[in-house]
C-alpha cells in the first residue's frame, strides 16, 4: 500500500511545467498576425497604480505650514546627513569622510528651479543615490519647499517678511 502511494506521488513530480511549451520575449509566435509575443498596449493605457503618482510627480501640492512641517522632517531624515541641518552641506556624514554635497545656499541652486531639486531627489546626483523607491512624490514636493526655506531664511530682507512678524515672541 505505502509502495503505491509513493508510485502515485513522485509520478506528479515530473518536470513537465519545465517543458511545457512557452513563448519567450520577442519570440515569433503564431497566435498573432504580427508574428511578435511582445504585445504593445493599447492606446491611452495607463497602469491603474500610476495615475496617483504620475499626478503627485507633475504637480506640486500647494505650500503650506503643514507641508513646511512635512518637508522639515523628511530633511532631517534623508537629507541632513549630508546636507546639514541649515543646508551647507556639513553634515555628519561629510564629517566623516564623505565628499561633500553642494550647500543649498550657492547663487547657482538657489536659481535654479524647484523641478531640478525634485528631480535630484528622485534620481540622484554625483555619489548622491536616488531617493525615489525610499521618498513618496508628495514627501519630495515637501522637502523641496523645505529646501526653499532654508535658502530664503539666508536672503530674506525684512520688508519680505510678511506684516505678521510683529506678532511673533
Amino acid at each position: 500500500m505505502g509502495l503505491a502511494v509513493a508510485t502515485l506521488l513522485l509520478a506528479g513530480c515530473s518536470g513537465s511545467m519545465v517543458d511545457q511549451k512557452r513563448y519567450r520575449t520577442f519570440e515569433k509566435a503564431a497566435l498573432w498576425r504580427d508574428h511578435s509575443e511582445a504585445r504593445q498596449l493599447p492606446d491611452g493605457t495607463v497602469a491603474q497604480s500610476d495615475r496617483d503618482r504620475t499626478a503627485a510627480i507633475e504637480t506640486p501640492p500647494p505650500v503650506d505650514a503643514a507641508l513646511l512641517a512635512r518637508g522639515q522632517e523628511r530633511y532631517a531624515i534623508y537629507c541632513a546627513p549630508c546636507h546639514g541641518l541649515g543646508g551647507d552641506g556639513d553634515g555628519m556624514i561629510v564629517q566623516r569622510g564623505f565628499p561633500k554635497p553642494p550647500s543649498y545656499h550657492t547663487k547657482r541652486l538657489r536659481a535654479a528651479p524647484a523641478r531640478h531639486v525634485f528631480d535630484v531627489i528622485t534620481n540622484g546626483y554625483g555619489v548622491m543615490y536616488s531617493y525615489a523607491a525610499r521618498v513618496p512624490p508628495r514627501d519630495r514636493w515637501a522637502i523641496v519647499a523645505y529646501v526653499r526655506a532654508l535658502q530664503m531664511s539666508r536672503n530674506a530682507q525684512v520688508a519680505d517678511l510678511p506684516n505678521a512678524r510683529e506678532k511673533l515672541p
